[in-house]
């Protein structure tokens, strides 16, 4: 029935619903994450810390079941398989659109650990949701701007050393890091702006995700490699909502840790030499993926 109503009305229904899905989840949420606060003692935080993933994997379930009677898209995934929730993760994707943390959510629920995003330092005071990050423990990191170091030479590197605590508290538990590593979203604007030598990406940033493998290195199984393509071209969330999203195309690659991309990124030039060549030829990698996803589109008759 839904995926016959109109796209306006399909769309407010679809955000009422996913509303309503977070308000409701968000009660038991906040019960956890307030005992988690007031009584930090470690045996009884990992059970505060089952019961808040509990509710999130339930309210991403919920919301993913809305999205399945709402829509009519077309799950085109491969390299899922094989995937275990008590293992580790670094995530690395391109990032396009808001749509791509629905889609990430979607084909990992109930296949690795809950996704934790890196979140700047100055959002845990957004009312409700820093509170909620806080919970989820994603990790907060505090970035200095160049400018702000030349003023304040005694603060340089206390950035590093606290993301590198906030990574501390995953080292007792399987996690699944999430790290969009352009920074942020693919548009002509930024692309050109860049010059960025790739046809369908940005320039990758390596800093975070050196810091992540440096931190968490020896405790992550894996690193999956995500691309994602929408063969229709990418859409906004309300345009998702609409039903204008038809198709969703995932490629994921799995890729061993090795010690050639382990070590001091920030004090080592040598290996944050070596470390962005890697992540470069595995961007070169990636764009040579989406060109040939597109091509397959092309000749199979879908167009952008």
């Amino acid at each position: 029935m839904w995926k016959k109503v109109s796209g306006q009305i399909r769309a407010i229904s679809v955000l009422f619903l996913t509303l309503m899905n977070t308000l409701f989840w968000m009660i038991p949420l906040f019960i956890a994450g307030i005992f988690k606060f007031f009584i930090p003692v470690p045996v009884l935080c990992k059970i505060f810390n089952k019961a808040i993933t509990f509710v999130c994997n339930t309210w991403n379930s919920w919301n993913n079941t809305i999205i399945d009677l709402t829509q009519n898209i077309r799950w085109d995934i491969q390299g899922h398989e094989n995937l275990k929730k008590n293992d580790s993760y670094l995530i690395l994707s391109n990032h396009q659109t808001w749509i791509d943390i629905v889609v990430l959510e979607k084909i990992f629920i109930n296949k690795i650990p809950f996704l934790k995003f890196f979140i700047k330092q100055e959002l845990i005071w957004i009312p409700v949701l820093g509170f909620s990050w806080w919970a989820l423990d994603y990790p907060f990191m505090k970035r200095y701007s160049k400018e702000f170091l030349e003023k304040n030479p005694h603060l340089r590197g206390k950035d590093l050393e606290a993301t590198r605590n906030a990574c501390e508290k995953f080292k007792t538990m399987p996690v699944a890091v999430m790290n969009f590593v352009e920074g942020t979203r693919l548009t002509p604007q930024k692309h050109q702006k860049q010059k960025s030598p790739y046809k369908n990406l940005l320039r990758p940033k390596a800093g975070g995700t050196a810091l992540v493998l440096d931190a968490l290195g020896k405790q992550l199984q894996t690193i999956l490699n995500v691309t994602i393509h929408y063969p229709q071209g990418a859409k906004g969330i309300w345009h998702l909502f609409c039903g204008e999203v038809n198709e969703v195309v995932v490629r994921i690659e799995k890729i061993p840790i090795t010690e050639e991309i382990l070590g001091d990124y920030f004090t080592d030039s040598e290996f944050k030499s070596r470390f962005q060549n890697w992540l470069n030829r595995l961007w070169k990698k990636k764009d040579i993926c989406l060109t040939d996803l597109a091509q397959n589109n092309r000749t199979t008759g879908i167009s952008n």
